[in-house]
């Protein structure tokens, strides 16, 4: 085997090990949903550094990152939390089957926000003050405040995309605070 083909099988091996220590062990539909989790993280990701002004901002990238979220949540999302299949290596908590309505809205509820991020797209961003900025994305404050509000998807498509995407994000963050534990 010559060094680019050994190099090639090695990265694959890597990435592949990678992946199962990341959902520890994680198979069936566990892992279906973690991987589902982890795709649109990893969207989130991509756009926090555009959103807070630090990259050059892409419209095409914000619309394919929002329709990935948007393909994930909804029904699709509620469809990957079977009853039973908690525990394990599962880092949903029980409150997913027992406040099953609550869990549900919030999956229709990204779907309609991711959706609504892409409309928005091309309006591009709105200046906002320095203090806020930090917020986009991840704040641990998110977590805790109910943002499921209800604006529709009109309303959404005409907003900056920076506050869509606040939205997109405070809908992750509060879902994953009421039902998922942490890692």
């Amino acid at each position: 085997m010559n060094f680019k083909k050994m190099t090639i099988c090695t990265v694959s091996a890597s990435a592949i090990a990678a992946s199962a220590l990341a959902h520890g062990g994680a198979t069936g539909i566990v892992k279906e949903r973690m991987d589902a989790m982890s795709i649109m993280g990893d969207g989130i990701k991509q756009l926090v550094p555009m959103m807070q002004g630090k990259t050059e901002y892409s419209a095409a990238t914000v619309k394919a990152v929002a329709a990935e979220i948007e393909k994930h949540a909804g029904e699709t999302l509620v469809a990957l939390f079977p009853e039973g299949s908690g525990g394990g290596s599962s880092v949903a908590k029980s409150e997913i089957w027992q406040n099953w309505s609550e869990f549900s809205e919030m999956a229709a509820r990204l779907a309609t926000v991711s959706k609504g991020m892409g409309l928005a797209a091309d309006n591009g961003l709105m200046a906002m003050p320095k203090k806020n900025a930090a917020m986009m994305g991840g704040s641990s404050a998110m977590g805790t405040a109910p943002m499921m509000d209800s604006l529709s998807l009109e309303e959404l498509a005409e907003m900056p995309v920076n506050a869509v995407f606040t939205k997109v994000s405070q809908t992750c963050s509060v879902c994953h605070s009421k039902f998922r534990t942490k890692k």
